[in-house]
């Protein structure tokens, strides 16, 4: 009989795993040099991330500097002793991350439209999709706009089409002409919060607005290059599926197979967000896997039909060649954004490690496909598609193998819906917390939905895609559509009754900007550590939930044109009008608080008429003040030290005793917020009239004030910089 084991042998195991390596560190690293090709896109993300977190952008000197550590890193990884070589390559990475993500700002940067414009606008269209209120908008490219020379003009506009444009049939590479608002992109709603100026500053997206006019049709769809006529192609495909399979079934459909979602409707997107299954839509490693795993099936099946014949030629190479060419059409067909080309990159590692016989589902193929994803467009790490999509493709390979071992032990019959459960709980797991942190929703039922919809997607949805495409040059493509048109409406279904469920979606805080880094790293060296470095990236990754559960929010916001004022209350955030309507629900989410902005508008908190609210802060009056008799009431509410938010230009002196922060000092600093304290920093003395200054020292008594722009810092995309030959231009 084997000798009993009790506590004491399990508390030394554990401490074993725990604490291994700590006596000989030299040997650790050592025995980590074995994985560095899994480290590396690691260390490649530490450097663009902490590109992305500097409050400056990299200078001349400081390029310099890091092009010597890079070299310094190399050289140490080289020739080295082996405990050195881990470090030193390491090094080497990380300050390559921070020049790339340097180079890449460089090689996107494009002019940004200075202030406010009114008038004409001509360009090409080069992208068709719907705004969240659910109007179409046209993005446009080869821009001529009124008043603006061409210098200055920004390289890509986006385009919200208000009112009647039935009359316009929109198609990739149109040249259309409209009278539109514009805008240079917007900040943050509040300090730390969602850039969008960053996200469109990697997208050449100059300038934002709308237009209320129908949009005329200047000239024809012109030629242009392979790019255009392959976006003018998918769009073609697009309307013909949605002319095929009738309302949001077809609009789904469409987007399943070309990326195409123009015909989701706003109320369709909520729903597919609040049951967990908008990933769906999104071309990503599940779609591509779907396509290239029913194509290598489908052709390696096939072969063995081929009899003796099938047993001298190598099927399962020839498998993988033909659904790499099937994987590159769709890649085509779906269009070349982040996550289809990230989807792609992992199906290419895959089904080239079977033509070289290698494993195809390992963490190594999943770090080159990081790698190769940073390199091409390092900003993407920022982005939550790429965060989910390889958090959930690692967590599956790491509970891959002890899955394997307990899938034997279950009946036949039950390994495949036990299987779905397992990776749909696995997936679920690890990416929760990331959408959480980036969407402030947590779907309950989530499992629920992705176990009713996602088989249906991979047994009927996405093969009768692929038939259809296979049959549709024959003109037999019907039968197949009309299977792949009930599968997406039970898809449709199932996310409509679980997002109708009770309890379907639970609203979370916003995370401070450092709990993100923090869970990722932590998670990442605990599945690629070993002894203490696991222990380590387990504390990080539990540090990070920590400091989520113990943030607080801003208990005064105010938007960055003083549009809104929210002041939070034990009620929720109360806002001073029912208005401004992508401010106040970026705050409330941020909050995780789900009430509605005329919800939150009507709570108590706020007295007074509508262009002058009333409330206290800080033991002090707070007012805001909206409308054109705005600048007429300062002084009647400018007394006993109040504060005044003025959505109009201040007077250079106020009229009473009173701070005032006006519209132009918030479209310096941004978006606002105030944190009351005892004694307040760099505190105002005496009288305080007129507008607070913007600079950081400034700040009113026993008040904290942090700005949007102090946060940012100055960076490409918040402050660009024109060439001194365009300096001299006339507004």
């Amino acid at each position: 009989m084997p000798p009993r084991r009790g506590w004491g042998h399990a508390l030394t195991r554990l401490g074993r795993a725990a604490f291994d390596g700590l006596g000989q560190p030299g040997a650790a690293l050592g025995a980590a040099l074995a994985d560095l090709v899994l480290w590396l896109p690691v260390f490649l993300a530490l450097g663009i991330g902490l590109y992305f977190a500097a409050p400056f952008e990299p200078g001349p000197a400081l390029r310099s500097a890091l092009s010597g550590v890079l070299i310094l890193g190399v050289g140490l990884g080289v020739r080295a002793p082996p405990a050195l070589r881990f470090l030193g390559a390491g090094l080497a990475v990380v300050a390559l991350g921070v020049l790339l993500g340097g180079w890449r700002a460089g090689q996107v940067a494009a002019p940004v439209l200075e202030g406010r414009f009114y008038g004409a606008v001509e360009g090409r269209i080069v992208g068709i999709d719907r705004s969240s209120r659910d109007l179409m908008r046209l993005t446009l490219d080869q821009l001529r706009l009124e008043r603006v020379a061409p210098a200055r003009t920004p390289a890509r506009v986006r385009i919200s089409l208000h009112g009647d444009q039935t009359r316009l049939q929109p198609v990739p590479g149109m040249r259309v002409m409209a009278t539109a608002h514009l805008t240079p992109p917007p900040g943050p709603a509040a300090p730390g919060a969602f850039d969008f100026r960053r996200h469109a500053f990697f997208d050449r997206l100059g300038a934002v607005g709308y237009t209320r006019v129908p949009v005329m049709r200047v000239a024809p769809p012109e030629p242009g290059g392979w790019g255009l006529r392959v976006h003018r192609t998918r769009h073609a495909l697009a309307q013909a599926i949605r002319a095929r399979i009738p309302g949001q079934p077809g609009a789904m459909a469409a987007a399943l197979l070309t990326g195409d979602r123009s015909g989701l409707s706003e109320a369709t997107n909520a729903v597919l967000r609040a049951s967990n299954l908008y990933h769906v839509i999104a071309i990503s490693g599940l779609h591509m896997g779907l396509v290239v795993g029913f194509v290598f099936g489908l052709v390696r099946y096939g072969l063995a039909l081929a009899g003796r014949a099938a047993l001298i030629w190598p099927t399962k190479k020839i498998a993988a060649a033909i659904a790499l060419v099937a994987a590159s059409f769709y890649l085509v067909l779906a269009g070349p954004s982040v996550a289809t080309q990230r989807a792609y990159v992992m199906a290419v590692v895959m089904l080239v490690a079977v033509l070289i016989d290698r494993r195809a589902l390992s963490l190594r193929s999943v770090a080159v496909a990081a790698l190769v994803i940073l390199v091409i467009a390092p900003e993407a790490l920022t982005g939550p598609g790429f965060q989910m999509s390889f958090a959930a493709t690692v967590a599956l390979i790491v509970v891959l193998a002890p899955w394997s071992r307990v899938q034997a032990r279950l009946p036949v019959l039950l390994r495949p819906v036990a299987g779905i459960v397992m990776a749909s709980l696995a997936a679920g797991l690890v990416t929760a917390p990331l959408a959480a942190a980036h969407f402030n929703r947590m779907a309950e039922y989530g499992l629920l939905a992705n176990l009713l919809a996602v088989p249906v997607m991979g047994v009927l949805v996405m093969p009768a895609g692929v038939l259809a495409a296979v049959l549709a040059p024959l003109g037999l493509a019907e039968p197949a559509l009309w299977l792949m048109g009930q599968g997406t409406a039970w898809m449709l279904g199932v996310a409509r009754f679980v997002a109708g469920l009770e309890g379907a979606v639970t609203a979370l805080p916003a995370p401070p900007g450092a709990v993100l880094p923090c869970l990722g790293l932590g998670a990442v060296t605990a599945v690629l550590g070993r002894g203490v470095a696991r222990s380590a990236g387990l504390v990080l990754a539990g540090g990070a939930f920590v400091l989520w559960a113990g943030a607080a929010r801003p208990p005064l916001l105010i938007a960055p044109e003083a549009e809104q004022v929210g002041l939070m209350t034990p009620a929720g955030r109360v806002l001073s009008r029912d208005g401004a309507g992508f401010v106040s629900e970026s705050w409330l989410e941020a909050d995780g608080d789900v009430a509605s902005v005329s919800e939150a508008a009507a709570r108590p908190g706020f007295t007074g008429p509508k262009g002058a609210r009333r409330a206290v802060f800080a033991g002090r009056a707070l007012v805001h003040l909206t409308g054109r008799q705005a600048p007429d009431r300062l002084p009647e509410v400018c007394r006993d030290g109040a504060l005044v938010v003025l959505a109009a230009p201040a007077p250079a002196q106020g009229p009473g005793d009173c701070v005032v922060i006006d519209r132009d000092l918030l479209r310096r600093t941004g978006a606002l917020a105030l944190w009351p304290y005892a004694g307040g920093l760099g505190s105002l003395s005496g009288p305080m009239s007129g507008p607070i200054s913007g600079r950081r020292a400034a700040s009113v008594p026993g008040v904290g004030i942090t700005s949007a722009t102090e946060v940012a810092g100055r960076r490409p995309w918040t402050t660009p910089e024109r060439p001194a030959s365009e300096r001299s231009l006339p507004r």
